[in-house]
């Protein structure tokens, strides 16, 4: 009497052959590279940048929308985003080694070289520029190039040597909505200033809790990153004064018509909430508080852009 036993794993799940194992280490790989092409890329904040450009975009192109110029200026953007990011971590490839939450991007971690990221950002800021200029319009490329060569060549460097860095970062952070404006067909003008100001004013408390947090590892890394030179609560009232100023400066588009009375209630009520926490933050600088600020911030930005968006759209209609 024989007996036979089923062999429990299917022989088409396991790598047989050097052909099979060989596949493996192929996928295996590029899933890793994948990854850190992904970490260069900062995916969160790319996507962000889209969405306030797509904003300027709509409130530049005067109720004459159109999907392919949109798509043409979000490829360009994207690309120079990546550029901006990939020279970034090539020039702080040394600063970003010595703190906790940097240092396993690719390039300290070891998985890319100095080298192979400053390529790629050439490569994508080149590219940007160009399809800029083929698809959308010379201005729009011309500021986008300039925000790049701003962010890396300016604001990424003077992080070592002045807390003004903050301010000069702000600037190609604030960019973004008067990208879309102008790819849209809209003049540099106080319209488009309108949108600079709130991207720029918002961000001071938003990056002051974000230094604060982690003005240990900043400090450790070589980085001047917090104002006030150690001066207990600077940082908070920094932010908290930040967070004042933008209250008028969130009513500008109201101002100059590209937006409605429903849009400047919901301005006026983001920014009390985010002034209000920028407040407790400036009374009490703990971890609890700064984090609330952030959450205040992330909350701040796209609540006004799509108030923004959604009034505007009801004006025309």
């Amino acid at each position: 009497m024989s007996t036979s036993v089923a062999n429990p794993v299917a022989p088409s799940k396991v790598p047989q052959t050097a052909a099979d194992l060989e596949h493996v280490d192929v996928q295996f790989s590029l899933s890793k590279l994948w990854e850190n092409y992904r970490e260069l890329a900062k995916p969160k904040i790319a996507l962000m940048v889209l969405f306030s450009m797509g904003v300027g975009y709509l409130l530049g192109s005067a109720g004459e929308w159109t999907l392919w110029p949109l798509l043409n200026a979000s490829v360009g953007v994207f690309l120079a985003v990546v550029a901006s990011s990939c020279f970034n971590q090539a020039i702080e490839a040394t600063t970003d080694s010595r703190m906790a939450r940097t240092k396993n991007r690719p390039i300290p971690a070891g998985k890319l070289t100095v080298q192979q990221v400053y390529l790629i950002a050439i490569v994508c800021s080149v590219s940007s520029f160009l399809y800029l200029v083929l698809t959308v319009n010379m201005l729009t490329a011309v500021l986008t190039l300039g925000t790049t060569v701003l962010y890396a060549g300016l604001y990424t460097p003077l992080k070592r040597y002045s807390v003004l860095c903050t301010a000069v970062g702000a600037i190609p952070g604030a960019a973004p909505p008067v990208l879309g404006w102008v790819a849209a067909g809209g003049q540099l003008n106080m319209v488009a200033f309108s949108l600079f100001a709130i991207l720029f004013v918002w961000q001071f408390p938003h990056f002051l809790a974000i230094a604060w947090m982690y003005r240990d590892e900043y400090l450790r890394a070589g980085l001047k990153m917090v104002p006030g030179s150690g001066r207990e609560q600077m940082v908070g009232r920094v932010a908290f004064a930040y967070s004042l100023v933008l209250i008028p400066i969130s009513l500008l588009p109201r101002h100059y018509g590209l937006a409605g009375d429903f849009y400047a209630v919901v301005a006026l009520i983001l920014g009390f909430i985010y002034a209000r926490s920028s407040w407790k933050f400036a009374k009490d600088e703990s971890r609890q508080q700064a984090r609330r600020v952030l959450f205040a911030s992330l909350f701040y930005l796209p609540g006004v852009l799509l108030a923004l968006a959604f009034d505007h759209l009801r004006l025309l209609s």
